[in-house]
């Protein structure tokens, strides 16, 4: 089963959804008091690897690939039938791909990778149709937003032979500024980050092997890589952080995603915590796909032969704090991105 896309507010959720051996949008209005699933299917099936985006006002971005041209429409349901309203679309010489959903809800992006620069597209929202907004020297990936506005946008950028996160202002013009520059030969990806708090959770090799970190946007202290985030024989992945958190970064729960031999599971974890719960996932689960409530609610869409469309809630187990003196809250987040200060590679490396 594919994961669903849910808009950041958690109100509706989109999937490209299979019967048979055809594919099709569907979105899940989430913010009602039973979950439903309304089947936005068009004349004729989908490719699998067409990308869909839920929108706010309940309407689903669909991303085709047609004829070597990137296509974009809006879907919406219009009783039994589908509405459709055409966008434009892209030409590009490489890949082009969806960005998260956008901060606000109404507008949508595309990521366009070129031999030697990487372009910006506003593809939804705009006034004309598909909008160029920014071409950032080098080849990008990821994508995370880092404020509530959608102007600043986090990007994994490769440059002399490593990656490094940069931070994108839209606003101007593109502009470039680092944020991730743990050691001098590292590769640093950002993988998610929390606008309230300012909490960031990082990939990084700098500990000498791939490592799940975390850190602070603004914050004056090196970047973390705690013995709670690892397992062995397993693969761990953030997907959701807890909002409203506002100046307690340590005091967040961050929802993971955990592959291993055994199947697929959860992880919930705080910086503030030694050490990782480890959650059975709800039967169906659309893996890796979970939004949090601001009072601690992780909210799981899962999909069974007797449930087509369920949503199985799950409550952070309380916060457990060490022995020693309360966290403080740590300051607001600069309102511009900054490097995060090198790890201490040096001997051992800081637990959290």
């Amino acid at each position: 089963m594919t994961a669903a896309t849910i808009t950041v507010d958690g109100s509706y959720a989109a999937r490209l959804a299979r019967r048979g051996d055809s594919w099709f949008p569907e979105r899940w209005t989430l913010d009602s008091p039973e979950p439903y699933a309304v089947p936005l299917a068009g004349h004729q099936p989908e490719e699998p690897g067409t990308e869909v985006l839920p929108l706010s006002d309940g309407r689903v971005l669909i991303h085709r690939l047609v004829d070597g041209r990137h296509a974009f429409a809006l879907l919406y349901p219009t009783g039994p039938e589908t509405g459709e309203i055409p966008l434009g679309g892209v030409e590009c010489e490489g890949g082009l791909s969806l960005l998260p959903p956008a901060p606000d809800g109404t507008r949508a992006y595309a990521l366009a990778v070129g031999a030697r620069s990487t372009d910006v597209w506003l593809v939804a929202g705009g006034s004309f149709g598909p909008e160029h907004l920014a071409e950032v020297p080098g080849r990008c990936s990821g994508g995370v937003w880092l404020d509530r506005t959608g102007r600043l946008l986090a990007l994994d950028r490769e440059s002399a032979g490593c990656v490094k996160t940069v931070a994108v202002d839209l606003e101007r013009g593109g502009e470039v500024s680092p944020l991730l520059q743990i050691a001098e030969g590292s590769d640093d990806r950002l993988l998610l980050a929390d606008a309230d708090s300012g909490l960031l959770l990082i990939r990084s090799n700098a500990p000498g092997h791939d490592r799940l970190g975390w850190g602070v946007l603004g914050g004056t202290l090196p970047v973390r890589f705690p013995e709670s985030l690892r397992l062995a024989d397993c693969a761990v992945t953030p997907f959701a952080i807890q909002p409203g958190q506002t100046l307690l970064p340590e005091g967040c729960a961050v929802a993971l995603r955990i592959d291993g031999p055994a199947g697929t599971w959860l992880g919930v974890w705080r910086p503030a915590e030694r050490r990782m719960r480890q959650l059975r996932a709800p039967v169906g689960w659309l893996a890796g796909s979970g939004h949090w409530t601001r009072d601690g609610v992780l909210r799981l869409p899962y999909v069974t032969r007797d449930v087509p469309c369920g949503v199985a809630r799950v409550t952070a187990p309380p916060q457990e704090l060490p022995d020693a003196p309360s966290l403080k809250p740590v300051p607001p987040p600069a309102p511009r991105p900054v490097p995060l200060q090198q790890a201490p590679l040096g001997g051992r490396v800081a637990a959290g």
